[in-house]
């Protein structure tokens, strides 16, 4: 009986031979990543968490454990900031065109426009944040890593106009990897155009809050973005012109661990204040009715 018993085991582990239980444990673990939905678990860069999404979305896309805060698309942007149904988007079919020609460069832009499902790196627009009527600006670094082509100038200058024109204050959310190179001179005069708008912003008395989010980088990060009357930036958000390597290799020395962060640049005077992604609404609606309160909206 007992031979029998050890004989059934050795049948049944040489049935089980072709296949090594590694094997079998990573195919298990295979069939149940399959069957997860793709975008409802997200995992955190910096902690290594999993995250539910709804969960994530409760957090407005923040990690609950290590704070780190996730990149926000420009539509999901505009809609925890504004009002519900207040958005009025300006000048949504303006796009680049490829001025150089700059081998590759059209396609690259219809495989941005397909993937993001925008037609530039910036989204702008009318709406309201707790009835006060704003034009906004918001980048959007799924498109061409946010960078600022003639287009993406373009629209920026308008909204600025339209803001001195309306008298309405302006916030711009900066998300972006500087100047469009396959556009040349062209993109590299946005930061002039952009700089010059906003003069006449403040010319008319109008309020401008510069946004920070992560990355902002290159021309973006040496015109508009640093020109707010009031500059914000969300919590370890990079904020700087060259990247670090150029710099240490330039001036041959180590810089700090926390170089060109939100909290560094608030350390240095460059930014007014670094405000977690929860209380950023209410931060703005704040500046909004002081500034309000204080005749801005009116130009007093």
């Amino acid at each position: 009986m007992l031979k029998d018993l050890f004989q059934k085991k050795r049948q049944y582990a040489t049935l089980g031979a072709p296949e090594t239980a590694p094997a079998r444990v990573s195919a298990a673990r295979s069939e149940k990543t399959d069957q997860i939905p793709q975008g409802l678990v997200n995992k955190c860069q910096t902690c290594g968490a999993l995250l539910i999404a709804k969960e994530l979305q409760k957090h407005l896309y923040t990690c609950p454990n290590c704070d780190y805060h996730f990149p926000l698309d420009a539509p999901t942007r505009i809609q925890v900031t504004l009002d519900e149904g207040a958005f009025f988007e300006y000048d949504a079919g303006l796009t680049s065109a490829d001025p150089l020609p700059f081998p590759g460069y059209a396609d690259k832009l219809r495989r941005a426009q397909q993937a993001s499902g925008l037609r530039e790196a910036v989204v702008t627009g009318e709406g309201t944040l707790d009835g006060h009527p704003v034009v906004i600006g918001v980048m959007d670094s799924r498109f061409i890593m946010g960078s600022m082509g003639s287009a993406v100038g373009e629209k920026i200058a308008r909204a600025m106009e339209r803001a001195a024109e309306k008298r309405y204050p302006l916030i711009l959310f900066t998300a972006s990897g500087g100047a469009r190179m396959q556009e040349g001179i062209l993109s590299l005069m946005q930061m002039a155009k952009t700089s010059a708008a906003l003069r006449r912003l403040s010319d008319a008395g109008v309020l401008f809050v510069s946004v920070i989010t992560h990355p902002t980088t290159g021309g973006v990060s040496a015109s508009f973005a640093s020109l707010g009357d009031i500059i914000l930036a969300e919590p370890g958000a990079l904020f700087g012109f060259a990247g670090r390597r150029v710099i240490e290799q330039t001036i041959r020395q180590k810089l700090p661990d926390d170089f060109q962060t939100a909290e560094f640049n608030l350390k240095h005077g460059m930014v007014d204040k670094v405000v977690h992604r929860k209380e950023l609404r209410p931060t703005l609606s704040l500046i909004l009715r002081v500034h309000s309160g204080r005749g801005w909206a009116d130009g007093r």
